[in-house]
């Protein structure tokens, strides 16, 4: 939803989160296992690892 005025308002830190989200979501779709690892889910929340 656009604010009165045609301001457009971005929250960076939610922007963060989805991105993330985003992340895990990929992340998962591509692991061979049903769930992902706590150490796979640290890997891709912390930037590091395939």
């Amino acid at each position: 939803m656009t604010p009165a005025g045609g301001t457009t308002v971005q929250d960076p830190v939610a922007l963060a989160e989805i991105e993330l989200c985003g992340e895990l979501i990929i992340a998962a779709s591509a692991a061979a296992e049903d769930r992902l690892s706590q150490d796979r889910i640290d890997e891709v929340l912390l930037g590091i690892g395939p």
